[in-house]
């Protein structure tokens, strides 16, 4: 999809500041239209990855639990190939299954500071992005790898300046790089930061790519998203957290199933969804106890916790 920037700069001109604001919990907008009619449900395979990091298995369990769209792991996909795997016939798979490539996840080091790095960064997103189009993908998530731990806190024009780069490796290969929203992350924390360095970066194609959980780790008020429409988002990470432990010694493996949680999804859904706008529903966990279930029975049970938040919001 394309973002309509006119619409996204004009709606996000706040959001820069919204970091530095009082956190007030904006009520949900009213919403005209089916939120159900506005969403599509993706499996992100962190969810299921200790049970298998096979993707031909992966995908088994997607379509067979009933999604309609996957988000892989550039690491399995690896693996996948380097064992032999054609990722033609990967493709037909998908396809098949009736699934589509929403997103993927990769790590490539584009934001750091080292110019060497950031140069083998972008080829190696280079990289991914071409062996996503191989098999149907269009998007890739783009977290500061690199820049999330022990490193500088970067001024938020160089990183838009770092992630324009991104998005034109993504113009040469067709696959358009998510900026990742990581709450735990010295950069990129904030939602307000994450717009605006989609805002400065200048390119039609920037959007980002938010979390649930990440978004309230980085300590950002979830009523900013109400700010954000067109294709601003176009995946959005669906997962909760629970009341306890404390948002600062809450981490990843806290994330509980949609519903599960004390997270405002009624609002979050109607802010990102409706009124015409499409989004994906990817579930990312990585829930230490579900690893320990069955993945399909884990996979059923998220995209019905997901389905039923829809309904309710």
């Amino acid at each position: 999809m394309t973002l309509n920037r006119r619409n996204f700069l004009a709606s996000t001109a706040v959001a820069a500041t919204a970091a530095s604001l009082p956190s007030v919990t904006a009520a949900a907008p009213a919403v005209q239209g089916s939120i159900a009619d506005s969403v599509s449900y993706c499996l992100n395979m962190s969810t299921i990855r200790e049970q298998t990091d096979d993707i031909t298995q992966q995908v088994r369990i997607a379509s067979e639990a009933g999604y309609t769209g996957i988000e892989p792991w550039m690491g399995h996909l690896e693996k996948f190939t380097q064992s032999g795997g054609k990722l033609s016939d990967l493709r037909k798979q998908i396809s098949d299954a009736g699934l589509k490539v929403e997103s993927a996840i990769g790590f490539a080091q584009w934001i750091v500071d080292d110019e060497g790095k950031r140069k083998e960064g972008l080829e190696n997103a280079k990289r991914d992005m071409d062996v996503l189009a191989q098999i149907g993908g269009t998007r890739l998530a783009a977290p500061p790898v690199g820049g999330h731990r022990g490193g500088p806190k970067l001024d938020t024009f160089v990183i838009a300046e770092r992630y324009r780069a991104l998005l034109e490796v993504g113009d040469e290969t067709g696959v358009v790089p998510q900026l990742e929203v990581w709450g735990f992350s010295t950069n990129l924390s904030r939602l307000g930061e994450s717009v605006m360095a989609c805002v400065e970066a200048g390119h039609p194609k920037a959007c980002l790519l938010p979390d649930v959980y990440h978004i309230f780790k980085g300590g950002s008020d979830f009523g900013g998203l109400a700010l954000l429409h067109d294709d601003a988002i176009q995946v959005f990470h669906m997962n909760d957290y629970p009341d306890t432990p404390s948002r600062e010694e809450m981490n990843d493996s806290h994330r509980v199933y949609p519903g599960d949680g004390i997270a405002p999804l009624s609002s979050i859904l109607n802010m990102i969804s409706g009124n015409g706008r499409k989004v994906v529903l990817s579930l990312e966990l990585f829930n230490k106890d579900y690893w320990k279930q069955d993945a399909l029975e884990v996979a059923k049970t998220g995209l019905a916790k997901m389905k039923a938040a829809v309904a309710s919001a």
